[in-house]
C-alpha cells in the first residue's frame, strides 16, 4: 500500500509542475500577442498619398530607372497674374468651399490663349454693398504673346462679382468670336463677344436670367448636330442657410462634417440642357431629353462619343449620388445606361477627365473622388475597329482632301439597333491610380501628354474640405498628383516628386485648366487654389520629343468644332481626341487637340471627322507646329 502511495504521489507532483510551467508559458505568449496587437493598433503617423503596410504597399509604384523627368515651374507672378481667390472670412457654408475654376480661350483671335479666372468675391454673409466694395471678382487676362498677361477685366466687361464657380468658352452664335458662360451660386451669366475687345451681358436676352440655382460645371456640345453649340449645366444642391443648424454636424461616409458643409444635408438641384435655337436664345430641354438628372448632385459633365456611333453622349459626375451615363439616341433624347454600362458609381465624384488613355480606339473616363474612396479609371471595353472610319486614301502629300461621308457608312457603327453593348471597368487600382488617393480629396483633373511621348498622362488637383483645427477660417492643404503614363501594361506612375517644387507643396486646390499658353508645344496648367493665389505651371517639356496641335473650324458644323474627332497616324501608331471633351472641374481646356509624337518627326496623316459627317484629311504633316483644319462646304 505504501509503495502504491509513493507511486500515486509522484505523478501528481509532476502534473502540478507541468501545469505551472504551462500557465507561465501561456501567460508569456499572451503578453507577447497583446504587445503585438497594441503595437498594431497604435495609430502611426501617415502622410497623405504614401503607401502603408499591407495591400496598399503592394500597390505602390516606384519611378522606373531611366525615366526622364519633365519639370513644371510656377510662373504666376512672372506672367503678371495678380489674383487671389476668395476675399473675406469663411462663414462655413457649402457654396463658399466648393472653390472655383478657370477657362482658356483666344477671345481676341490673335493666336494666343487668354485666361478667365472665377472667384468668390465675398462670403455669403456679406451685404450687397460689401460685395460691390470687394477687391475680388472674376478676372480676364489677355495673353500678350511674350509669356505675360494683362488684366483686361474692366475694359472687356466680364468682371462678375459673386460666388462664381465655373466658366467655359464657345462661339455659340458662329460669328467667329468666342463667347463665355459663367456659373455661380444663384445664376448663370452669358457674355457675348462683340469682336471689338468687349463683351455684352446677354443673359436676359438669351433667356437664361430666370434660371436660378446652385450651378457648377458648364459643358458645351452640339448634341443634336444642328450646327449650333448647346450647353449642359450641372446643378449641385438646393442649398439654404439655416442659422439654427450652425455648429451641428452630420456624417459624410465615415467622416464627421459640419451639417452646413455636407452636400447630403440638401436635396439635389436639377441639371439643365440649354438647346441653342440659333437666334441667340436658349431653351431648357433637359427634362424632355431625359438628362435632367433630378437625383444627382452634379459637379462635372463630359460630352464625348463613348459608344462610337458618331453622336455626342454625356457622362455626369455626381457627389454622393450615382454617376450617370446618357447615350444619345439621335432624336433629341437620351437613354440612361448608367447601370448596364457599369458606371453608376455611388461615390463623391468631383472632376472628370476623358481620353483614350490606352490608345485602343475608344474613350475612357477618369473620376476624382472624396477621401477614402479612391479615384476611378473607367476603361471602355467597347470592341472598336480602331481607325477604320478614317482609313487613309491615296492622295498627294500635304493635300487636304474631303472623304465622302457615304464611303464611311459601311465601316462605321450607327443606329441604336446595331450598337454594341457599352461596358466600362474600373481599373484604377490595377494602373496605379487607386490607393494613392485614399487620403486625398480630388478636384480638377485632365489627361494631357506632358512629355509628348504619345501617351496621355494625368494631373489630379487635391485639396481638403476639412477645416484647419488651428484656424477654422482656413481649409487643410494637400499635395497634387502628376501621373506619367507608362503604357497599358505598366499603367500610371506618380512622378510629382521629381517634376518640380510645385508638386511638393500642399495647397487647397480646386479647378484646373490645361493649355499650351506660350505656344512652345508643351501643355501647361493653371490651378485655382481656394483662398490663395493660383498656380500657372509652365511645362518645360522633353526636348527630344515632337508634337502636333490641331485646331478645327466648323462651317456646316458648329464653328468651335465641338464633337469633331481628330485622329493622327504615325509610324508608332494611331491616336485620337475629341475637341471639347475635357471638362476638368469647373474649368475649360483649350479647344484644340494636342498630340505628342515622341521621336516621330511627322504624322503620316491627320484626319478630322466633323459632326456633320464631313471628313477632312491632311497627309504628310511635319511635327512641331500648330495647324488649322477647316470643314469643307458641302
Amino acid at each position: 500500500m505504501g509503495a502504491t502511495g509513493l507511486l500515486t504521489r509522484g505523478p501528481s507532483r509532476r502534473r502540478r509542475l507541468i501545469v505551472k510551467h504551462t500557465l507561465i508559458s501561456v501567460s508569456m505568449v499572451a503578453a507577447t500577442v497583446a504587445v503585438i496587437f497594441v503595437v498594431r493598433d497604435r495609430p502611426q503617423s501617415y502622410t497623405p498619398g504614401e503607401a502603408v503596410e499591407g495591400i496598399t504597399s503592394e500597390l505602390a509604384r516606384q519611378i522606373p530607372p531611366g525615366y526622364q523627368p519633365v519639370r513644371f515651374t510656377d510662373v504666376t507672378r512672372k506672367a503678371g497674374i495678380d489674383f487671389t481667390h476668395f476675399h473675406g472670412r469663411r462663414s462655413t457654408q457649402l457654396p463658399e468651399d466648393m472653390g472655383s475654376g478657370a477657362a482658356w480661350g483666344d477671345f481676341d483671335g490673335d493666336g494666343w490663349l487668354d485666361l478667365y479666372l472665377c472667384d468668390i468675391a465675398a462670403p455669403l454673409t456679406a451685404t450687397p454693398e460689401q460685395v460691390a466694395a470687394s477687391p475680388g471678382g472674376n478676372r480676364l487676362y489677355r495673353n500678350r504673346g511674350d509669356g505675360t498677361f494683362e488684366d483686361v477685366t474692366e475694359t472687356t466687361g466680364v468682371g462678375y462679382k459673386g460666388v462664381s464657380l465655373g466658366a467655359a468658352w464657345a462661339d455659340y452664335d458662329n460669328d467667329g468670336h468666342l463667347d463665355l458662360i459663367v456659373t455661380s451660386y444663384d445664376r448663370l451669366i452669358l457674355y457675348h463677344n462683340r469682336g471689338d475687345g468687349t463683351f455684352a451681358d446677354v443673359t436676359r436676352a438669351a433667356g437664361l436670367d430666370t434660371l436660378r440655382g446652385f450651378w457648377s460645371g458648364a459643358s458645351w456640345a452640339d448634341y443634336d448636330r444642328d450646327g449650333y453649340a448647346d450647353l449642359y449645366i450641372c446643378g449641385y444642391v438646393r442649398y439654404a442657410f439655416k442659422p439654427e443648424l450652425v455648429g451641428s454636424a452630420s456624417r459624410q461616409f465615415t467622416a464627421t462634417v459640419p451639417f452646413m458643409l455636407n452636400p447630403s444635408s440638401y436635396q439635389p438641384e436639377r441639371n439643365l440642357l440649354l438647346h441653342n435655337n440659333g437666334d441667340g436664345t436658349f431653351i431648357d430641354v433637359a427634362k424632355r431629353a431625359g438628362v435632367e438628372n433630378p437625383t444627382g448632385r452634379s459637379l462635372s459633365a463630359a460630352w464625348a462619343d463613348y459608344d462610337g456611333d458618331g453622336w455626342p453622349d454625356l457622362y455626369v459626375a455626381n457627389d454622393i449620388s450615382d454617376n450617370v451615363m446618357f447615350l444619345n439616341r439621335q432624336n433629341g433624347r437620351f437613354e440612361d445606361v448608367s447601370h448596364p454600362a457599369w458606371v453608376a458609381d455611388y461615390r463623391g465624384a468631383m472632376g472628370l477627365a476623358v481620353a483614350d488613355w490606352d490608345n485602343d480606339g475608344d474613350t475612357d473616363i477618369f473620376v476624382t473622388h472624396w477621401m477614402a474612396q479612391e479615384n476611378a479609371l473607367y476603361s471602355n471595353l467597347l470592341i472598336t475597329p480602331g481607325s477604320a472610319p478614317f482609313a487613309t486614301a491615296e492622295g498627294p502629300q500635304n493635300a487636304v482632301r474631303a472623304v465622302s461621308a457615304s464611303s464611311l457608312a459601311g465601316r462605321q457603327r450607327s443606329g441604336m439597333g446595331s450598337r454594341p453593348p457599352l461596358h466600362f471597368q474600373d481599373v484604377a487600382d490595377l494602373n496605379g491610380l487607386g490607393q494613392i488617393a485614399l487620403s486625398t480629396i480630388g478636384w480638377g483633373t485632365s489627361f494631357f501628354d506632358f512629355d509628348n511621348d504619345g501617351r496621355p498622362d494625368l494631373l489630379v488637383v487635391n485639396g481638403s474640405t476639412f477645416q484647419d483645427e488651428n484656424d477654422p477660417t482656413r481649409l487643410v492643404p494637400m499635395r497634387n498628383f502628376l501621373f506619367w503614363n507608362a503604357g497599358p501594361q505598366e499603367g500610371f506612375i506618380e512622378v510629382g516628386e521629381v517634376s518640380g517644387e510645385v508638386f511638393r507643396q500642399p495647397r487647397v486646390g480646386r479647378g484646373a485648366a490645361f493649355a499650351d499658353y506660350d505656344n512652345d508645344g508643351n501643355v501647361d496648367v493653371l490651378i485655382v487654389n481656394h483662398g490663395g493665389p493660383p498656380l500657372l505651371l509652365r511645362n518645360q517639356g522633353n526636348p527630344h520629343h515632337h508634337w502636333l496641335s490641331v485646331a478645327v473650324r466648323g462651317t456646316q458644323s458648329n464653328r468651335s468644332g465641338f464633337g469633331a474627332r481628330v485622329e493622327i497616324e504615325t509610324a508608332a501608331g494611331v491616336q485620337y481626341q475629341e475637341v471639347g471633351s475635357q471638362p476638368s472641374y469647373l474649368s475649360g481646356n483649350a479647344l484644340e487637340a494636342h498630340f505628342g509624337l515622341g521621336k516621330e518627326k511627322a504624322a503620316r496623316r491627320v484626319t478630322v471627322r466633323f459632326p456633320s459627317g464631313t471628313v477632312r484629311e491632311l497627309r504628310g504633316v511635319a511635327s512641331d507646329q500648330r495647324i488649322l483644319i477647316e470643314e469643307a462646304a458641302r
